[in-house]
């Protein structure tokens, strides 16, 4: 009786209409029965639609929230502002500042902005944010200084060493600064586990097309050959991707052409798990007869492995040191307790001298 009084109520609204159409989606011999919430069917509508909520909802106020009709104003702005707008906007003197970073990287880019404002060139910087997360958050506290260069990368696969993801996001990075030199700029890179001692501009000797820093933990003397170094057990040299800086020459653009080359033909797989690293030293060895190249001062721009590990160097060079790069190391909360512990983590203390101020 109660199941045959409860069918006699007023009928259910089927929640799944077509908002643009006069009839419902269900055919005409179905569309004026009542569903009973207490019906099998009534029930997967309601489980249904709470899955729906749960999953969305929470998302909704997010940055990495995809759907593009949930957008503002000022983000569709951003999505269609270009790599030439952005570099003609951040520009000094006919040179920007990049860096390449996917959300996971924001507390290191905070890091490192805080050690260049020091240094009076945070308004040449340019994040090639690698998600739209990024692009919205950066430009959300410092407009104009982010840009995404399509297609969009998964931000968390992004930051893991080693993996595919990692691979896709440092390999698009010859891509990126081949299209600053094309447009007429000079351009430094940097990865952002880096902190600025000096100004890294005053070290930059002579007109050459490319300037990098050697990744060998190797002991040099002070007035080392800034030549390439030689080959080392695999057949190439170990300079460091990450730190560039290039010229809008022919040679340079040789250079990153190489290196695209190179990273084409020695692609991720998971017996070789590669990163852009072997293919930009397979690029400046194969065009180092037609590239004028320079080799950074060792003491001015150390590797990690040599800077956090040799105690003695350190203190034989005080005073030289232009940047630090927090490699030989592998994890965020490793990388941060390494520079907590030699004073490096600025972020803590400093954070209103970034661009980006705190972020939340």
């Amino acid at each position: 009786m109660a199941q045959q009084k409860f069918l006699h109520q007023r009928p259910i609204q089927n929640p799944f209409t077509n908002p643009f159409s006069s009839s419902p989606l269900s055919n005409s011999s179905t569309s004026n029965r009542p569903i009973s919430l207490l019906s099998r069917n009534g029930l997967l509508l309601l489980l249904a639609l709470l899955v729906i909520l749960g999953v969305f909802l929470p998302w909704a106020g997010s940055p990495l929230f995809p759907f593009p009709n949930r957008l503002s104003s000022s983000q569709s702005k951003w999505r269609d502002y270009s790599l030439p707008q952005a570099v003609k906007f951040v520009a000094k003197n006919g040179t920007v500042i990049v860096c390449a970073v996917s959300y996971p990287y924001l507390p290191f880019l905070n890091n490192w902005l805080i050690s260049v404002s020091r240094q009076k060139h945070q308004d040449q910087v340019l994040v090639i944010a690698e998600d739209y997360a990024t692009l919205y958050k950066v430009n959300e506290k410092w407009p104009g200084h982010a840009v995404l260069i399509p297609p969009a990368l998964d931000s968390q696969a992004a930051h893991k060493f080693g993996s595919q993801g990692f691979f896709n996001f440092t390999a698009r990075r010859p891509q990126h600064l081949l299209q600053i030199l094309e447009l007429g700029y000079n351009v430094m890179y940097n990865d952002v586990d880096m902190v600025w001692l000096q100004d890294p501009f005053l070290y930059l000797e002579g007109k050459h097309d490319a300037y990098f820093m050697d990744d060998m933990t190797a002991i040099k003397p002070l007035d080392h050959s800034h030549d390439l170094p030689p080959p080392g057990k695999k057949g190439r040299t170990y300079i460091c991707s990450c730190l560039i800086f290039l010229r809008p020459t022919d040679g340079a653009k040789l250079l990153m052409k190489k290196w695209i080359e190179e990273l084409e033909t020695q692609p991720w797989s998971r017996a070789k798990k590669a990163n852009d690293q072997p293919g930009f030293n397979w690029a400046l060895n194969k065009t180092a007869h037609l590239v004028d190249l320079y080799l950074l001062s060792q003491a001015a721009f150390p590797t990690g492995g040599l800077y956090f590990k040799n105690k003695t160097w350190v203190k034989e060079t005080k005073g030289k040191h232009v940047i630090i790069h927090n490699n030989y190391i592998v994890g965020f909360e490793k990388k941060i307790k390494r520079f907590r512990d030699f004073n490096l983590w600025l972020v803590d203390d400093h954070a209103s001298e970034s661009p980006l101020g705190k972020l939340e």
